[in-house]
């Protein structure tokens, strides 16, 4: 078989699911290059880019830091953030828009939980320090 399926899965979301015939990757020890008859294989990533070839082009995936497992002619990528382009300087800008976007978010999410926190620690003060249960 000279081909693999390459699976890309975000917590909420499969990114893309392509027959691919080559892979490369970027492990904490370097990078490196998959093929569909190399030997099962697992890594961990680190934040960088994914390439593949599906026989007529080359595309480029941004990746966080994650796990790809290669299992016969099957390539899973897991990772919390992810972000697919055509080329390199269109992906760039790609990148940067998401993760300005995705750190938005999760500044709207830490101001919650700290409002959430002070709330409660000011219930326990208003209460002489008593925790009651309710139920």
């Amino acid at each position: 078989m000279d081909k693999m399926t390459l699976k890309i899965l975000l917590p909420t979301e499969i990114l893309l699911e392509e027959t691919v015939s080559q892979i490369t990757a970027e492990a904490e020890n370097g990078v490196f290059g998959l093929l569909p008859n190399h030997i099962d294989f697992v890594a961990a990533l680190v934040p960088g880019i994914l390439s593949y070839n599906t026989g007529d082009r080359e595309v480029f995936v941004a990746v966080d830091e994650g796990i790809l497992i290669k299992e016969e002619y099957t390539v899973t990528v897991s990772t919390r953030r992810a972000v697919k382009g055509g080329n390199l300087e269109n992906l760039s800008a790609m990148v940067e828009e998401q993760y300005r976007t995705f750190d938005d978010r999760e500044k709207q999410a830490r101001s919650a939980i700290v409002k959430l926190e002070a709330g409660f620690v000011r219930g326990l003060i208003e209460r002489g320090g008593q925790y009651r249960d309710t139920q």
